[in-house]
């Protein structure tokens, strides 16, 4: 039979005013994903309606960039020094617990 999880597609996907241009918006549209990207500043995509773009969306991107970059201060994490995907996983979740530790008492630095 079939083996993990199921695929799945996100609805939205995020991205910073780089990727506004047709070509990605056209292969998000084929596969029914909504661009929450927005528009370049004084760039016009040429013919056709102009996007939509949701503001609130967009902002909730911040949330996950920070993750990312906080990770990325994690020397073990970033340079991987786990090899197997299970340690590298409990790296994870340890350094997560940490910071999630430091924001329940931010004036206790150990």
């Amino acid at each position: 039979g079939l083996r993990g999880r199921p695929r799945t597609r996100p609805k939205y996907l995020a991205g910073d005013k780089a990727y506004s241009y047709r070509p990605v918006f056209a292969y998000l549209r084929r596969r029914r994903i909504r661009p929450v990207i927005p528009p370049r500043q004084g760039g016009n995509m040429g013919k056709g309606c102009p996007r939509r773009f949701d503001p609130d969306r967009y902002r909730r991107r911040n949330v996950i960039e920070r993750c990312v970059g906080w990770l990325k201060g994690c020397r073990s994490i970033a340079t991987r020094h786990e090899k197997l995907a299970v340690n590298f996983g409990a790296m994870l979740k340890l350094a997560f617990l940490r910071q999630y530790l430091r924001t329940l008492r931010p004036s206790d630095r150990t």
